[in-house]
């Protein structure tokens, strides 16, 4: 038995989605069931509720060989640490009470390079929770996703600006939610694997907010143009969109990680490097949503 998280959310829908088509068992947790599609409810057992619940995850956990697990956002949580430790701790009392053999989470890269990287740090202490247990368990570690651009599809379209608070020609990786579905998916279809480890998603390329935009620019057939978001008027969008003072910082203390290298620290591999390159994602995704 399989058992996801997050079903409906950006990745966990492409997990939930790649393993269906292997014909394994599935089982899903889902806040609200009604979100996931009428084929897919179908297909699986859903328990209703949230994964941060000892009770609900007893009831999804019972008799389960392998574990999908991401931390959903909680934007107002009282502390980076609440979000995600707090929230993972029930999980990693479950997980050795009903005997679960591996775990696959969805985590960051960072590890050893910055001591205070707001979430990242907050996702590396959840990810050592998770190890401490005794369960084997692989972390997929990554950068930036391509798919958080369409948060900004309206400004593209409109203003052609795409904005980060991060420096125009910074290099860094960035990989595509699909490709980080296909690598979860490969380890829990795999019952072979144990011990404790990460598994980076670095896409193919290294690239700048300059980069991204020219490709943008070509692919969408409209000029498109990099604008740096000073770091404190990021942080008051951020909590005038609602989110609490202390996961604001932790965002804030994030990006300031990542100008300083964070997530250039990973020895780029064959193995790390995955298949979907920012010019396919804008053709394939991006630019139907633009136009749409």
């Amino acid at each position: 038995m399989i058992v996801i998280t997050t079903p409906a959310g950006q990745i966990g829908r492409q997990v939930l989605d790649r393993v269906l088509d292997r014909g394994e068992p599935v089982r899903v947790i889902a806040r609200d069931p009604s979100r996931l599609p009428e084929g897919v409810r179908e297909r699986v057992e859903v328990v209703p509720g949230s994964h941060g619940d000892a009770d609900v995850l007893d009831r999804a956990f019972d008799g389960a060989d392998s574990v999908f697990w991401l931390v959903p956002p909680n934007p107002r949580a009282a502390s980076v640490d609440a979000a995600y430790v707090d929230f993972t701790r029930p999980a990693c009392e479950a997980f050795g009470r009903h005997g679960v053999n591996r775990v696959v989470g969805v985590s960051a890269l960072g590890r050893g390079v910055s001591d205070n990287a707001g979430f990242v740090s907050a996702t590396l202490a959840a990810d050592d929770a998770i190890a401490a247990t005794g369960v084997a368990y692989r972390a997929l570690v990554m950068p930036s996703f391509m798919d958080n651009v369409l948060r900004q599809v309206v400004p593209i379209r409109d203003r052609g600006v795409y904005s980060q608070p991060i420096p125009g020609d910074l290099k860094a990786p960035t990989c595509a939610t699909r490709d980080i579905a296909a690598v979860a998916a490969r380890l829990l279809l795999d019952h072979s694997w144990s011990g404790n480890g990460s598994v980076a998603v670095l896409g193919p390329e290294d690239l700048s907010a300059d980069d991204m935009a020219r490709t943008m620019s070509e692919v969408l057939g409209r000029p498109v143009r990099f604008e740096r978001t000073p770091i404190e008027a990021y942080r008051a969008m951020l909590t005038g969109n609602g989110m609490s003072d202390a996961m604001a910082q932790g965002m804030v203390d994030m990006v300031v990680a990542k100008e300083n290298g964070l997530d250039n620290a990973e020895p780029r591999t064959p193995g790390s490097s995955t298949p979907t390159s920012f010019r396919k994602w804008c053709e394939e995704v991006l630019r139907p949503a633009v136009l749409a």
